[in-house]
């Protein structure tokens, strides 16, 4: 009898429920943070992300990378960032000025290059060469690249001509909203001649050759930095601004072929 005893308690012991473990903590969430930054900056925001992630455990740096006039549209137009990279003044200054940046600083000069084809086919050997050409890729007006296009075309009519900017306007077959669409135009030889920043050939991609601008006429591009007002994530958007304006910032600044610049505009 005992023994059937000690049987029946067993059993309903099995088939009690078993006692609920505590459910495991949810893992945390991930911060994220939303770098806006042009185009030209990719390789370089890259690199300085995956450094930013590894000192800053638990958070994941997100790049938006477009023309600055884009990005500009974008947080005007109430686009959650942090972070704001241009390649200008221009359109830092007017987000500055409706108070939707704090203080930027500038962080980093680049300047224009002519890129053309591999084998060079219309034998650009400089500015003075364009007006040649059939078929010229520029950045739109509005973006970075194609305002400083403008200047360097205007500064070389001073020695080449008064209508050394119509002669070379005439032979533009397409102007990008970015940059780096202008490189991949020429790159696909789909132009024999576009206009881009020389970091985006340093190092020098294999399907182009870069034809320098001389420093009389070239345009020097100023690249400011600045957190967003009300950024979602404040204090780790001053750290990245800190990042990059930092002597490791500077480095990889450096090796990506920018030249250093004062922090104020």
């Amino acid at each position: 009898m005992k023994r059937g005893l000690r049987f029946a308690v067993l059993c309903l012991a099995l088939l009690a429920p078993a006692r609920a473990r505590p459910a495991d903590p949810p893992a945390a969430t991930k911060k994220e943070l939303v770098v806006f930054a042009a185009a030209s900056l990719r390789e370089l925001f890259e690199g300085l992300s995956a450094s930013f992630e590894r000192a800053h455990p638990g958070t994941k740096v997100r790049l938006n990378l477009a023309g600055s006039q884009e990005l500009r549209t974008q947080i005007e137009q109430g686009a959650k960032a942090d972070v704001f990279a241009s390649a200008d003044l221009k359109h830092m200054a007017a987000l500055e000025k409706a108070g939707l940046v704090d203080a930027p600083a500038v962080f980093a000069r680049n300047e224009a290059v002519i890129v053309v084809p591999r084998g060079n086919p219309a034998a650009i050997r400089g500015l003075a060469d364009l007006p040649k050409i059939r078929r010229l890729v520029v950045g739109a007006p509005e973006v970075p690249i194609g305002g400083y296009t403008v200047k360097i075309l205007d500064a070389a009519a001073r020695t080449l001509g008064a209508d050394f900017r119509k002669k070379v306007e005439a032979s533009i077959v397409s102007r990008e909203l970015n940059v780096k669409q202008v490189l991949a135009k020429v790159t696909l030889g789909e132009a024999d001649a576009g206009i881009v920043y020389r970091t985006d050939v340093s190092p020098a991609p294999a399907g182009v050759v870069v034809v320098s601008i001389p420093d009389g006429v070239n345009a020097i591009a100023s690249y400011p930095i600045a957190t967003v007002t009300g950024a979602p994530h404040a204090e780790l958007g001053r750290a990245f601004v800190d990042l990059v304006l930092s002597a490791e910032g500077q480095r990889a600044l450096g090796a990506r072929g920018f030249a250093p610049a004062d922090p104020r505009p």
